[in-house]
């Protein structure tokens, strides 16, 4: 049990274990049928529990669906989030290159929920907007990372942060894809030319 749930009620600690109940039933039901064919009535069946305390939780299968979507992606945003203050050029390309490589392994890792999470971009408007505001969630993040890089005279003052930012994101979120979708389990080459490319581009 988590330190912080240790003063929680019977009762909280009861409504916890139900919808994490409901999570866990929707991962399995979603990695088994996809996001199209996933009824929140298979969710809340293989939960055991009743439609009336399932939709206190989750009135649909696509708020239940973002909670999964938002839990796996911020996998991704701690690597995101990863201590960068480099010193040099040489170092800031060991921290980036150390960063897509851990980025796109969590893809080969978590290929079957983000082959879901790509159908359901697709499928459902709310699951695409909350997609959309990750995505800019990274992009702010790295913006950070770029302009420290420039006020510490390791990159080109000339370039705009935020639209480098968001290249950069853009540019590891098409392999990411590319990674889920194809099956690939080799990505050094991959992470090699990226580096590079980024580092080349902006770095002095």
């Amino acid at each position: 049990m988590k330190q912080k749930d240790i003063h929680l009620s019977n009762r909280q600690k009861q409504a916890l274990q139900t919808r994490q109940r409901l999570l866990d039933a929707g991962l399995a039901v979603f990695l088994e049928n996809g996001f199209q064919k996933a009824t929140i009535s298979q969710i809340i069946k293989k939960a055991k529990t009743g439609y009336g305390t399932a939709y206190v939780y989750f009135q649909n299968k696509d708020e239940l669906f973002i909670e999964l979507m938002e839990d796996v992606m911020n996998r991704f945003y701690e690597v995101a989030e990863l201590s960068f203050e480099p010193k040099s050029k040489s170092e800031a390309y060991e921290m980036i290159e150390h960063q897509v490589r851990l980025f796109l392994k969590l893809a080969i890792q978590e290929r079957e929920i983000m082959k879901v999470v790509k159908e359901a971009i697709g499928l459902s408007a709310a699951v695409n907007d909350k997609w959309l505001e990750i995505r800019e969630k990274f992009i702010k993040r790295i913006t950070v990372d770029v302009r420290y890089s420039q006020q510490n005279g390791l990159a080109k003052l000339t370039l705009n942060a935020a639209v480098i930012a968001r290249a950069w994101y853009y540019a590891n979120e098409m392999f990411m894809w590319e990674i889920v979708e194809k099956d690939i389990t080799s990505i050094e080459d991959i992470v090699s030319n990226l580096t590079n490319m980024y580092t080349g581009g902006l770095y002095l």
